[in-house]
């Protein structure tokens, strides 16, 4: 408990036993030091403004970092199975040439109703936010509304910072805060709503657009910061994670990625930012994905075709656009995001219940190589350059949404897959310029395998065309993989 809040419950006994006019010097000692705190305040601010007029420097703003710049293969080789599949079903006649696909249909599930979104007091302008198709709605001070010069420099936006700290922030602040705790965001999912909403109240204009993030962030207790060139502000931010193909610099040994919203790549060369922190704002971006995204309504349906042991099934996916949207702004992060990501409720049903139903009775190893043959020739093949042109990690529900998908989006996926449906250990295997993974399996398995942790794992390359658990593609036989540790 602070010394503050130990007076005022000293002085709240003492008025158990005093007159009634002690109440009045009560609220006037509580006043004073409402007033003592907002002088405080007003101080820090004051000192930052002053800060910046002075203390900036050119920096060089450098190339993101490339995680694997080594070329993934075109063309997937197609394996020859040495044992022969499991008939996982009786087959009562001869399969046709072009048999029909075998369509499971199950009740779907009744869709997840997400938590209401706040409704905040009506007090100053109203902003109406598109946050990924939830309408959020905010109220703030007509002040946030301030001029910026075209031509930038360190007084133009130190009075900027100045201009908002005057301004009635905290109501902002703290609606920002219930939206994002009713909308259960990830750091990443709170830096997106703050933007979102500082697009409402400058558009159009997007260096206010980043001054007022930075200003929101900072006093949020994220280590935010800006850098400008002569036309163009520049909002940086520290990560727990590193982010590959993102502009940054370093600063005492801590890289501030130079972030964006829409999709565009910052170029690297000279900035100018300011040499130190706002007061008591050091938190670094958590990008890890943990929170799982309610049931939609309304989702779209992918139909995957696939055949194993001598039957073709045909197994409906979901995905929610909304959902997609979000992850599609992620900048791009080491493997292990991926793999430990949560998955939204809309991609896991009815997609988990209707491959549960066909892997019920099957042997470990049978579960294996089921999984592996739906996710290596139901979804088309094509590489990050060739789709997007830039290297672009998808996860599990971007690959049931994208036409095409390589190596790490299908290692991703069926692992997801493993420990959702079998509960299986499993791991992710990085090559030079490829990604698949290795599940343990109790019996063990003939042919290749990785040790890790004191167990083998048995190698399973989700992209390896028709090849089973124990298989490792060809031209990566005799290279050890970079073993990716899967909570």
């Amino acid at each position: 408990m602070s010394r503050l809040h130990i007076s005022a419950y000293l002085i709240c006994l003492s008025l158990v036993c005093s007159p009634a006019s002690s109440v009045n010097e009560f609220e006037q000692w509580k006043q004073q030091q409402q007033q003592s705190f907002q002088q405080y305040k007003d101080e820090r601010d004051r000192e930052f403004t002053a800060f910046l007029k002075e203390h900036w420097r050119e920096v060089e703003m450098l190339k993101g970092v490339v995680r694997d710049d080594r070329p993934k293969p075109v063309v997937m080789p197609v394996a020859e199975p040495v044992v022969p599949e499991p008939d996982t079903k009786p087959i009562d006649k001869p399969v046709e040439e072009k048999p029909e696909p075998v369509v499971i249909e199950l009740t779907p599930a009744l869709p997840v109703e997400p938590a209401p979104v706040p409704r905040p007091e009506q007090k100053g302008l109203r902003a109406q936010v598109d946050y990924f198709g939830v309408e959020v709605t905010f109220y703030y001070d007509p002040a946030f509304k301030r001029t910026l010069p075209y031509n930038l420099n360190e007084t133009a936006l130190s009075n900027f910072w100045s201009d908002l700290s005057r301004a009635d922030f905290e109501p902002v602040v703290e609606q920002i805060d219930t939206q994002a705790e009713a909308l259960q965001l990830n750091d990443w999912g709170y830096v997106l709503l703050t933007h979102r909403l500082a697009e409402r109240i400058y558009p159009a204009h997007a260096n206010k657009q980043a001054l007022f993030t930075w200003f929101i962030l900072a006093k949020a207790g994220f280590g935010s910061r800006v850098a400008y060139n002569d036309r163009k502000v520049y909002l940086l931010i520290p990560s727990e994670q590193q982010l590959y193909d993102v502009t940054y610099f370093t600063f005492d040994d801590e890289r501030y990625y130079a972030v964006s919203f829409d999709g565009s790549r910052n170029r690297p060369g000279s900035a100018y930012t300011y040499d130190g922190q706002y007061p008591g704002a050091a938190k670094k971006l958590d990008m890890s994905l943990r929170t799982k995204a309610p049931k939609a309504e309304g989702a779209e349906t992918r139909s995957l075709v696939f055949e194993y042991g001598g039957r073709r099934y045909a197994i409906k996916a979901e995905y929610d656009q909304a959902r997609i949207d979000f992850l599609g702004t992620y900048p791009q992060l080491d493997l292990e995001i991926y793999f430990d990501a949560e998955v939204g409720a809309t991609a896991e049903s009815p997609l988990l219940q209707l491959l549960a139903k066909e892997l019920a009775g099957m042997s470990e190893q049978e579960a294996v190589n089921f999984l592996l043959r739906f996710v290596q020739t139901s979804f088309r093949y094509r590489t990050d350059d060739q789709q997007f042109g830039r290297e672009n990690y998808l996860f599990p529900e971007e690959t049931i949404f994208y036409p095409y998908s390589d190596c790490e989006d299908r290692s991703v996926l069926f692992a997801w897959l493993v420990k959702s449906l079998l509960g299986l250990e499993v791991v992710g295997l990085s090559y030079p310029g490829h990604v698949a993974t290795a599940v343990y399996l109790e019996g063990g398995v003939a042919g290749d395998s990785v040790a890790y942790n004191g167990k083998r794992y048995a190698v399973a390359d989700p992209t390896f065309i028709n090849a089973t658990a124990g298989m490792t593609m060809p031209e990566y036989r005799n290279i050890k993989p970079q073993v990716i540790a899967i909570e």
